[in-house]
Parts: C-alpha cells; structure tokens; sequence
C-alpha cells in the first residue's frame, strides 16, 4: 500500500495484514464498552453498512470533531500505534510515531490510529466535508 511506503520513510512500520478484525474488536471494546448490544445495533456499529466510528457521529461518547480533533492529535505524545481500517483487515504497527501527522493519512477515509494501549485514537471518516475526524480518549 502506498500509505505503508510514505510512512515507512518517517518511522519503523510493521506491516500486520490480518490484524484488522482483531483490531477492530479491540477498539470496540475499550471505547464502546459502556454501549449494551442493543445500543451498538441502534447506532450501526457493527455489521452491514456499520462503522464503529458511530460512536462518535451519533455523539455516544465525548469526542473532539474537526480542526479541535486534528490539533488534539498533533499535540498527543504518540509512541506506538495502530493504524487500521474499517473494511480490510490489513493493519499497521508504527514504533516512535511522533513524526506522525494529520497529513500522512489525510487521503485516507475510515481510518482508525489508535494507541498501543488504547488510551487514545483518531478516526478519519469518508464522509470528510461532513462527519470527522474524530479524536477520543478514554477517561482516567
């Protein structure tokens, strides 16, 4: 993927292919866990046409949106992290990612970065002049 290749000039990258359902269910769990089942299901989270990302959009948990997103994620300290996606299961591993930017995956639509330790992440949405980006933490 071309994403791989501009990252790889700026951080070590390690390419996960099959993590992405791994990751996806991960992500859920530390930032949906306070959903039931019936309010993922109302919310599309999950399934046909679901994108966890709802969470946000349908304003189920604090987020920042926007620029305010984008500069919460330029000043996060950013060791390791994920970078995956909605719809495959290709994932990547990024060591010392504080070169990471917002343009870096700008060109990229749904989009999940999220810490190592799922303390934080950044969604970027395809619905880009419309819903997103999304930047979360998970509270203390």
């Amino acid at each position: 993927m071309v994403i791989t290749e501009r990252l790889k000039k700026k951080m070590r990258v390690l390419e996960i292919p099959i993590w992405g359902g791994y990751l996806r269910s991960q992500w859920e769990a530390h930032f949906a866990a306070h959903l039931s089942e019936q309010d993922k299901e109302n919310i599309f989270l999950n399934g046909d046409g679901g994108y966890l990302w709802h969470l946000f959009s349908y304003r189920r948990t604090d987020c920042l949106e926007k620029e305010e997103a984008v500069q919460a994620f330029m000043h996060e300290s950013k060791g390791p992290c994920f970078l995956f996606y909605q719809h495959s299961d290709y994932a990547l591993r990024l060591e010392h990612a504080a070169n990471l930017t917002i343009d870096d995956v700008n060109n990229q639509s749904d989009i999940y970065i999220v810490s190592a330790d799922f303390s934080w992440t950044l969604v970027i949405t395809h619905e880009k002049d419309w819903l997103g980006p999304y930047f979360s933490r998970i509270p203390l």
